[in-house]
């Protein structure tokens, strides 16, 4: 193997092995519901953590029509995708009149934040709606979506 064969491969593996991701799940597939909330009943997001993603993905237009109890289930899904979801796996909600279900990405790590890429889908009557984002991990265990 030639010497400028040889340094440009460990070169690519250094560089490659600064790349990380993060485990950010508990393991084993299963989104768990979340205690915290507001009322005392089990399975909801503590208000704080909704209102610190600042509408999330669910905020722009695809979130047009949902009524207030919809909008906080699909910010609810959103969370439990970016915190507890693995990469891939779907996160589901039912409202009244609408359903949707979020998507995250593999975590990576932006300096000392973790980060995720997601795409929140929003079912009606017609074709479904679809947003994609990215939001990093806040040190109190809140998500803040990037613009």
């Amino acid at each position: 193997m030639s010497r400028t064969l040889q340094v440009a491969l460990v070169a690519g593996l250094l560089a490659g092995s600064g790349c990380t991701t993060t485990s950010l799940s508990s393991g084993g597939g299963v989104v768990p519901a979340l205690g915290g909330g507001d009322d005392g009943s089990s399975g909801k997001v503590a208000t704080r953590i909704i209102n610190a993603m600042d509408g999330g993905l669910i905020g722009g237009t695809i979130g047009n029509g949902l009524n207030g109890d919809d909008r906080r289930k699909a910010l609810e899904a959103e969370y439990r995708a970016l915190e507890y979801g693995q990469g891939g796996q779907a996160v589901a909600w039912k409202g009244g009149d609408r359903s949707g279900e979020v998507v995250a990405a593999q975590p990576y790590r932006v300096g000392s934040q973790d980060c995720r890429q997601y795409s929140q889908t929003v079912f009606t009557t017609g074709t479904p709606l679809i947003a994609r984002g990215t939001a990093c991990r806040n040190a109190d265990g809140s998500w803040t979506p990037l613009t």
